[in-house]
């Protein structure tokens, strides 16, 4: 992306190597021209004021023969970002339950203690719309099995069941390593690559009829019987990660070598999970994606953990059409916690991954549990903001979430801004880390009011000093807050207060079942008013003027 109006795509599977700012050879010389002598190293190998119109990007492909570059045009980024989207399918829609709160359960939980921590959920008055289960779900996990494990889990279809009917989805993790027992191996064998990892094939998915034997399977095994999502690990190898996954030189029935395979696995798992999923719709997990994938409802996660990383990414996803989960696992202390917990509310996916932890939750230890649930409300209460807010990135193809750069692109304070970010249309959240209870806060052109306590404030740089997550919205923009629930479903109707920032404004809402691809859409025009269509999703409880 750049700040001039538009976007490049390059369109390889192949590695690339980006050279930005690099100068070619120009004859010149200024006339007494002379350079200071620099007495430290930093100030050595500084950048040096050079000429803007002698600048070059470079890309290198060394193997490629030649590739195919697509420019995308927009007055900001963030018009050209959605030119990309549209041109890759659009964004995703996610299931409205998706947006809710996923946890994780620790790894080698067996089927009651599965179902005491969902009891521990509706008990505690915690909201919760998934569950996810770890490796030990399978017969065998490293490589996978994709059967499950029956002393562990001796009716899975009696636990489907049961989850489903306190409003739990279930979500499996799984990598695409088949082990020799799985019941696919032996059909899979002619269609994967020729070098094992961790003893199991590597489906070629970029055949269709690896991606056949694989999606087939999982749709009778789990999607047919009440499965409605993944959690897809150790699809971002590459040969430099040692043994865990296959090397360049990998050769593959479809003509893809390794190299290519690496960055396109992840893309191409997550197409084939996709049709096992059907007519439902999800919002799974991915450990790698790669080129116009925005139509994929997978977010991305890693097991690198620094909490200002997470924020990063969560700002930089959106230049590519993805989006990324700060997930929250465990905390080093109360504040990292609740600062960790904040992050994830304002994500495009709220996801405690306690895969590790054996005792508990992560916020036993600290007593946190009212904490938690006040921010998990908070969660909830902004599920019709966030729906909305998606459905733009389908229709339109402007990330939820995205760089304050995108929509303020001619505002030069906002280019180096990587802890920032805009959610939805109408707020700017600004997270904190722990260890920090001031931070500075860039508010670009207009009025904005904090969201907590109504506060006005001008544009330019202000001090913040909150326990609390900085949001702020813009003026004369409506968001609308939900009262919270303990979960969703298809009958859930959301009870609203519609918070008017400003002496007028609007929003849209989006009506629709939540869970289908073949459902048909409504956008529900909001003003100040909060004139809703009767028997709609939502009903309006309060509207509040915040000026």
């Amino acid at each position: 992306m750049t700040s001039c109006g538009y976007g490049v795509y390059i369109d390889t599977g192949r590695y690339v190597a980006m050279y930005t700012g690099y100068q070619r050879k120009i004859r010149r010389h200024t006339e007494g021209e002379t350079s200071s002598i620099a007495i430290s190293t930093d100030e050595l190998y500084s950048s040096r004021k050079e000429s803007v119109a002698d600048a070059y990007v470079l890309a290198d492909i060394p193997v490629a023969k030649g590739v195919d570059i697509y420019i995308f045009q927009g007055d900001t980024i963030s018009d050209a970002v959605s030119q990309y989207n549209l041109f890759s399918g659009g964004g995703c829609m996610p299931s409205l339950w998706g947006l809710g709160m996923l946890y994780r359960c620790f790894a080698h939980s067996p089927q009651h203690q599965v179902i005491e921590m969902a009891d521990y959920f509706r008990s505690h008055n915690l909201p919760c719309d998934i569950i996810g289960l770890e490796p030990g779900w399978q017969t065998n996990s490293y490589s996978c099995s994709y059967v499950w494990n029956s002393e562990k889990f001796p009716n899975p279809g009696e636990m489907l069941d049961d989850l489903k009917t306190k409003g739990f989805h279930v979500n499996l993790w799984e990598h695409a390593f088949v082990h020799p027992s799985s019941p696919i191996y032996e059909s899979l064998y002619s269609h994967s690559g020729d070098f094992e990892v961790w003893n199991g094939l590597v489906p070629d998915f970029a055949l269709e009829k690896a991606g056949e034997i694989f999606s087939d399977y999982h749709r009778r095994e789990f999607t047919d019987k009440g499965i409605t999502g993944f959690k897809l690990d150790e699809c971002d190898g590459s040969d430099y990660v040692g043994s865990w996954s296959f090397p360049n030189c990998a050769a593959f029935p479809s003509g893809l070598d390794g190299e290519q395979m690496h960055s396109l696995f992840g893309v191409l798992y997550q197409r084939t999970m996709l049709k096992a999923l059907g007519n439902v719709r999800t919002l799974s997990q991915v450990r790698n994606s790669h080129a116009c994938a925005a139509p994929y409802p997978f977010v991305l996660y890693s097991d690198l953990y620094d909490h200002s990383d997470f924020i990063r990414r969560s700002v930089n996803a959106g230049f590519s059409g993805l989006l990324w989960t700060p997930e929250l696992r465990h905390a080093i202390s109360r504040e990292d916690l609740i600062r960790r917990m904040q992050s994830l509310v304002f994500s495009p996916q709220a996801l405690i991954n306690a895969w590790y932890i054996e005792d508990g939750t992560p916020w036993d230890e600290f007593g946190a549990e009212d904490e938690v649930r006040k921010l998990m409300e908070c969660r909830m209460s902004l599920i019709p903001y966030l729906y909305a807010a998606f459905y733009q990135y389908y229709k339109e193809g402007i990330p939820p979430v995205r760089a304050l750069v995108c929509d303020f692109t001619d505002d030069a304070e906002t280019y180096y801004i990587d802890n920032e970010y805009m959610y939805g249309q109408s707020m700017l959240v600004a997270p904190m880390v722990t260890g920090e209870h001031t931070r500075r806060v860039y508010l670009p052109e207009g009025v904005w009011y904090d969201y907590w306590t109504g506060d006005k404030y001008q544009c330019g740089w202000h001090d913040i000093t909150s326990e609390n997550i900085p949001v702020f919205v813009r003026d004369n923009c409506i968001i609308p807050v939900a009262k919270p629930l303990q979960c969703i479903n298809e009958d859930t109707v959301f009870e609203l207060e519609l918070r008017c920032y400003g002496s007028h404004g609007s929003c849209k809402l989006i009506e629709d079942d939540g869970v289908t691809y073949t459902s048909d859409f409504k956008e529900l025009s909001v003003d100040f008013k909060g004139d809703l269509p009767e028997n709609s999703r939502y009903i309006v409880s309060n509207i509040r003027f915040i000026c």
